[in-house]
């Protein structure tokens, strides 16, 4: 396996997702959980960066970025990121970010940083908008260095060279510098030294093979069309097949699986493709769509789960296969994290439908905006490279906590903690029943009783969610004034001068999200979103 095809562990999708609590995996993939649904239980927090744009060093909030967009994992562990407008290569080192090759150069009239094309020393060389990285086996790294129309490597001593490409912007072959590259999106690096670039604006993959040769395995776009009345533009297209035949748009993501073949992010196209070169042909894996001949740029994006060439993506970036052979996809436009396995589509992280945001929490409520990469550390753990809200984020699979009581006895975890009780949580009728105060004390809400409507209150800054003893029915206030009414199919009791109430009902009315492992018996209470920054070690 390439280091492309990073350590990403989800153990079976299909079965190992229920295992969880004692005696769980290592990887916090493995040991994570699915809902009822199918859908995969993620955590999304913020590994480092304030969301302002800067340049700053530090641990978690002290450092700062401009639009970090690129992400290889070393085989040390350090996670590289290319900081693209800030024009520089950082490192992720245990919660620490400084800065990994590249220097500031000087600032435009608008006060943005600019770079330049220099090799050299780390501490004396220069990018141009560096995106895609691909960690070597030796410890080296390349950079698709967009701006600058090359490709870069820093070796593992922070030597910076260039390995193709002269700064001109073009699409000719040849050795060395004589090649020409247009805004290079992505490269890959093969075990045997090859390199495969995703030439983003060029519409072609291209290959550097370790002499430094640089060839164009696929077909160029020929289509235009019409920018603005009267006025055509030279545009992206499509078509699978042969490879030398086979066409793209703006494709600006590429990855090696286990057999040496490449995935590609075919953005504009909204699709991801599949190069198997040793048959020598392109397929379509998933997304589709058409673009109008003479007039769109690009396929029309969209965003669905399923059957994943039915499913749909909007400009798909960085990818990363997966130790198990799916694939990871940045889906940038959807502000999503996406994960193409076994024919099928699914989103980890995001709301998907172009809905931005910043929330760190659990799967559909955690908010992206334009998330340009992935990348898999050494616990399992994925980062994401959140471009627009210039953070790095940390995607886990939700794991049930280590000290889940064994055996068949009724549990309940709120996020990573066992909640404790004076009596036995039960079933009846179907619905889990536990003691009132326990719940409320760990979800800090104050409980009432009226004896005389036999009711229960439970309340917490100015809302308040009451059930009746007895009878079913759940109503909740805000600010005293009744908001809304449901029946319910569970009534709360009173056993052993104990008050039990259906927690499923209470803690979706407070806006928790509430699921059942049925493999250990436990009832999951789960925090959707956080509005704080919480550090990632």
């Amino acid at each position: 396996m390439t280091l492309k095809a990073k350590r990403f562990i989800i153990a079976s999708v299909l079965s190992a997702m229920l295992a969880g609590g004692s005696g769980a995996a290592a990887s916090s993939w493995s040991g994570g959980l699915r809902t009822a649904e199918g859908r995969l239980m993620t955590e999304l927090t913020t590994a480092a960066g304030t969301g302002r744009l800067g340049s700053a060093n530090g641990t978690g909030l002290e450092a700062s970025f401009r639009v970090p967009a690129g992400l290889a994992v070393l085989p040390d562990g350090t996670a590289a990121v290319s900081d693209s407008r800030n024009g520089v290569i950082r490192k992720l080192t245990g919660g620490r970010v400084d800065v990994l090759a590249g220097v500031f150069y000087r600032k435009d009239d608008k006060g943005y940083p600019v770079g330049g094309l220099l090799d050299g020393a780390a501490n004396a060389s220069l990018f141009q908008e560096p995106l895609g990285l691909s960690a070597g086996p030796d410890g080296s790294l390349y950079v698709a260095d967009a701006g600058n129309h090359a490709i870069r490597r820093i070796d593992a001593k922070g030597n910076v060279t260039t390995v193709a490409g002269s700064g001109r912007l073009g699409a000719k072959d040849g050795k060395g510098a004589a090649a020409e590259f247009y805004r290079p999106g992505d490269v890959a690096a093969a075990p045997d030294g090859t390199l495969y670039v995703a030439d983003t604006l060029g519409h072609t993959i291209r290959r550097i093979s370790p002499q430094g040769e640089v060839t164009t395995l696929t077909a160029p776009s020929r289509r235009v069309v019409e920018a603005t009345p009267g006025q055509v533009a030279a545009a992206g297209d499509f078509a699978d097949g042969p490879l030398a035949q086979a066409k793209f748009n703006e494709p600006t993501g590429i990855a090696l699986d286990a057999k040496g073949n490449l995935y590609v992010s075919d953005s504009g196209n909204q699709r991801i493709r599949y190069i198997d070169l040793a048959k020598g042909t392109v397929t379509t894996v998933a997304g589709g769509g058409t673009a109008a001949e003479l007039k769109d740029m690009y396929v029309p994006g969209g965003f669905s789960n399923g059957a994943a060439l039915q499913a749909r993506l909007n400009y798909p970036m960085g990818i990363a296969v997966t130790e198990e052979g799916g694939l990871l996809i940045a889906d940038s436009q959807n502000h999503a994290v996406r994960y193409l396995f076994g024919g099928q589509l699914s989103t980890l992280a995001g709301a998907g439908e172009q809905k931005m945001g910043l929330l760190d929490g659990m799967e559909g409520k955690a908010g992206l905006n334009r998330p340009a990469d992935v990348a898999v550390l050494g616990d399992g753990s994925v980062l994401v490279a959140d471009s627009f809200n210039n953070r790095l984020r940390r995607l886990t699979g939700y794991r049930l906590p280590e000290d889940l009581p064994a055996g068949d006895a009724l549990k309940v975890v709120l996020d990573a903690g066992v909640m404790k009780f004076d009596a036995q949580p039960e079933i009846t009728e179907g619905r889990l029943m536990v003691p009132v105060r326990a719940v409320t004390e760990a979800l800090g809400y104050e409980v009432a009783f009226d004896e005389g409507e036999r009711s229960v209150s439970l309340s917490k800054e100015g809302r308040s969610v009451k059930l009746f003893v007895g009878r079913t029915g759940i109503r909740l206030y805000e600010n005293g004034s009744l908001k809304s009414e449901k029946e319910t199919d569970a009534a709360p009791y009173i056993k052993e001068d104990l008050t039990f109430v259906p927690i499923r009902f209470f803690a979706e009315e407070i806006g928790m999200d509430v699921q059942w492992d049925e493999r250990t018996r436990t009832a999951i209470l789960r925090t959707p979103t956080r509005d704080k920054y919480i550090a990632v070690p």
